[in-house]
């Protein structure tokens, strides 16, 4: 029986602590033969991703249907059985579903894409944090619109840099997605982001999947978009739009983190945002520890 209940409390607490560690190092980005969406970081992604297999249940009969309907004609409609081709001008009942069995569906499908699309314009309440991402050749400045007037270019880590930035793990820091400085917003909250391009440069598109987020950054042009990520971790995107020789190397790396760290990075980031940014990597990992260490220590005494 205790070995039993040890076997159980070891089990327990192998369990706890891969579901803490896994927390911590969450990072939302592509997975190898990936063929559905990253994990929703949001709320606007999760309704996509709904919306996406509520279409489905219309798609897959329709091309069921179609295919059988082909199927037959094919067989039963042949020369070789048919060598005579019907005289058939209409069919009044035929004319009638084909007719209004299409406007079905297709309100069906149109009502919530509506409120969908509206909702991706619409927060619904005031953003507390703003942020203007400026496309560049080849990389991201951004600007946060408050007193701190935070400013700092993001660019690709290179593989060279990796040990200096404290980045050599490659599952968090993955290669051609990792960042130099990411951007860095408060979970939980709305984040209104201002996107644009520079002036003398050409159209990229900011884009970040597990948000459900894509707005086009167009010279002179200044484009809203806004998401609320609802777990903390980091989160990877590209620019989505060809932008040039290096447009496959200008990634865009989100770092979600609670009110407290991102409260103490953006008064150490007002003064050098490298320091603050080593600040806020070790303030994650201190907490990773902690819960692994308090997680063992409630496991020992289960045991």
């Amino acid at each position: 029986m205790k070995r039993t209940a040890r076997l159980f409390a070891g089990a327990t607490a192998l369990l706890a602590t891969f579901l803490v560690s896994t927390f911590a190092v969450f990072a939302a980005q592509p997975e190898p033969w990936q063929i559905w969406h990253q994990e929703a970081g949001s709320e606007a992604m999760a309704a996509i991703e709904w919306f996406d297999l509520y279409t489905f249940w219309f798609i897959t009969p329709i091309t069921i249907f179609v295919l059988i309907l082909l199927a037959v004609v094919l067989v039963k409609f042949r020369a070789s059985t048919n060598p005579e081709p019907s005289k058939t001008s209409h069919n009044t009942a035929i004319e009638v579903v084909w007719t209004v069995a299409p406007i079905i569906i297709l309100i069906a499908i149109a009502l919530p894409s509506f409120q969908l699309l509206e909702s991706q314009f619409d927060p619904g309440e005031e953003p507390t944090v703003t942020v203007k991402a400026i496309g560049q050749t080849w990389y991201w400045d951004y600007e946060y619109q408050d007193e701190s007037e935070i400013s700092f270019s993001s660019n690709m880590l290179l593989e060279e840099d990796r040990e200096g930035s404290s980045k050599e793990d490659k599952a968090r820091y993955p290669r051609l997605l990792a960042v130099d400085n990411e951007l860095v917003v408060p979970v939980g909250e709305t984040v209104r982001v201002l996107v644009t391009a520079d002036p003398a440069g050409v159209i990229h598109n900011f884009a970040m999947p597990a948000f459900g987020l894509k707005m086009d950054a167009i010279p002179g042009r200044t484009n809203e978009t806004w998401f609320k990520a609802r777990k903390e971790g980091m989160y990877y995107g590209q620019c989505s739009e060809l932008c040039g020789v290096n447009h496959a190397f200008m990634p865009i790396a989100i770092r979600v983190v609670s009110r407290e760290q991102y409260d103490a990075w953006q008064t150490a980031a007002a003064e050098d945002v490298g320091e603050a940014n080593r600040a806020l990597m070790a303030s994650i990992e201190a907490d990773k520890n902690m819960k692994l260490a308090q997680n063992q220590t409630s496991s020992g005494d289960n045991q």
